[in-house]
């Protein structure tokens, strides 16, 4: 697999931009920088926001979004929250009881699909447990899930993403906590986000966009979600993976693009050329030796990434090495 190219800004060729939220968007709070900027600037094609933070509806995300500066709707947001209760809904009598391990937003998404979330497993007639993200879950919390799952109840999980990025640094994720439960139960949950379908059909169904991209932070949920769903994929630096990550990703995990943020969705993505131990893209050049990838000129963020990304691929392609990359290319 190679990166794939354009020959003009990358919006360009598609009308819906699906964007990760956590560590794409924003960190915690803030905005990356740059971020606002660069989706003000996106004309022609839909902005759709897609978490697999279940802990907020979508009117706070929206809020938060409006905060930052961005224009947008609840409808532009589609959380891991809503397409679990999707699933859930489907294999569920209508109006059924659920316990619901998690925050305002999974309960939010629940009730808007008919079900009734409750936080006892001793409720009358429960029928499933359903967990998702909330800073404020406990042991009790986590310990009340396995106890019902460990009843014979089936167990729903909005995603399993292992960490979650902060304005602090990087923190343990739903996936942390869902994994914690599973090994006290031995069981797997069905689950909705990233990388699984249900979080990509409820966007593609919601928006129906011809020729959408995928835009994300992280290769295990984001890009490889897109690449099962036959989604092309642009991955940013400003989140939780690294250069080296992309470059000795396996090829389920390889984006079609790469940028230093999301100003790259305005770039031009030049063809990468391989030549022996070198790599040519745009202005950029770089050079691979004893595993180590090397800048020797730069171009534009994207061009140099690009180069990099091309050329740790071709190598390790030829021998499956680990390759590393240059302390002062700064990813």
């Amino acid at each position: 697999m190679t990166l794939a190219a354009t020959d003009t800004a990358l919006v360009a060729s598609h009308d819906a931009i699906l964007l990760d939220l956590d560590g794409v968007v924003y960190r915690g709070g803030d905005a990356v920088p740059g971020a606002v900027e660069a989706l003000k600037a996106v004309d022609d094609a839909r902005l759709a926001y897609l978490t697999n933070n279940a802990n907020r509806p979508p009117s706070a995300v929206a809020d938060h979004l409006r905060d930052l500066g961005l224009t947008v709707s609840e409808d532009d947001i589609v959380t891991s929250a809503q397409a679990i209760a999707g699933v859930m809904a489907h294999d569920l009598p209508a109006g059924a009881t659920v316990l619901a391990i998690g925050g305002e937003g999974l309960r939010t998404a629940l009730t808007e699909r008919g079900l009734v979330p409750v936080d006892d497993r001793h409720a009358p007639n429960v029928a499933a447990v359903v967990q998702g993200y909330t800073p404020q879950l406990g042991w009790r919390d986590l310990a009340e899930a396995a106890y019902a799952i460990q009843s014979g109840l089936p167990w729903y999980a909005s995603n399993t993403d292992l960490t979650i990025p902060t304005a602090e640094g990087i923190a343990p994720g739903n996936g942390a906590l869902v994994h914690a439960v599973g090994l006290a139960v031995g069981r797997e949950p069905v689950v909705a986000g990233k990388p699984y379908a249900p979080l990509f059909e409820e966007t593609i169904e919601r928006i129906a966009p011809d020729s959408p991209l995928m835009v994300g932070d992280r290769l295990d949920t984001d890009i490889s979600g897109a690449r099962q769903a036959s989604i092309p994929s642009l991955f940013v630096l400003t989140g939780v993976n690294s250069l080296a990550d992309v470059i000795n990703a396996t090829e389920e995990e390889r984006p079609d693009y790469v940028g230093r943020d999301l100003s790259a969705l305005h770039d031009v993505h030049p063809p990468v050329v391989i030549d022996g131990a070198g790599a040519t893209c745009g202005s950029a050049s770089a050079e691979i030796s004893d595993g180590v990838v090397r800048v020797t000129k730069s171009g534009t963020s994207t061009e140099t990434l690009r180069a990099v990304v091309g050329l740790g691929w071709a190598a390790r392609a030829e021998s499956a090495i680990t390759v590393t990359v240059d302390a002062t290319i700064g990813a």
